[in-house]
Parts: C-alpha cells; sequence; structure tokens
C-alpha cells in the first residue's frame, strides 16, 4: 500500500479533481435538500391550518415507487434511494407535527 507522497502525480491530480467534483455535488445536494424542505414547512403550515394529518401515506408510497423508478433510470440501487426518502420522509413528518403543534 502506498502513502499520499508516493502518489503519482497524474493520479493525485486525478483524486483532487475527482474529489472536487464530489465536494461540489455534496455542496448541490445539501442545497437541493434545503429547498425541498422549505416547500415542505409550507405545506406542513397548510395542513396545520386546515387541521390535516401530518403523514400522507398514500402520497408517500407513490413517491417511494417514482423514486426507485427514477433511481433506476439512473443506475442507482433503487433499495439505497428508498431508505434515502424514508428517511427524508420521517424528518419531514417530524417537522409537521411540530409545525402542527404550534
Amino acid at each position: 500500500m502506498s502513502t499520499n507522497d508516493e502518489i503519482d502525480e497524474s493520479v493525485r491530480a486525478e483524486l483532487i479533481r475527482l474529489r472536487d467534483s464530489i465536494d461540489n455535488i455534496d455542496a448541490a445536494v445539501v442545497h437541493m435538500l434545503a429547498e425541498r424542505f422549505k416547500c415542505t414547512q409550507q405545506v406542513g403550515y397548510l395542513k396545520a391550518a386546515h387541521k390535516l394529518p401530518p403523514a400522507d401515506p398514500a402520497r408517500e408510497a407513490r413517491q417511494i415507487k417514482r423514486l426507485r423508478d427514477l433511481a433506476e433510470s439512473a443506475k442507482l440501487d433503487p433499495a439505497f434511494a428508498e431508505k434515502l426518502l424514508n428517511f427524508i420522509i420521517a424528518e419531514v413528518i417530524r417537522h409537521h407535527e411540530t409545525i402542527a403543534r404550534s
């Protein structure tokens, strides 16, 4: 196993290039999630104002199916995409419950 000092400069440059791309993608993901949560917060206020339940299992099921299909077409593991969406949905519901209580 080589150390960083032993890595060929062309390999090091490619590693830096790829990691810079990963960092940019991570930043975009965070910004997109922030934007998504702004929208779901508005949904939470609308639901609270009209005494609607924080969760919508039918919509969640449709979204999971939709995201699994998108993941498959993007060559991403659909199970991973579903886990990610379930995590996000749980957080959204938690936010909606907090909004409903306030």
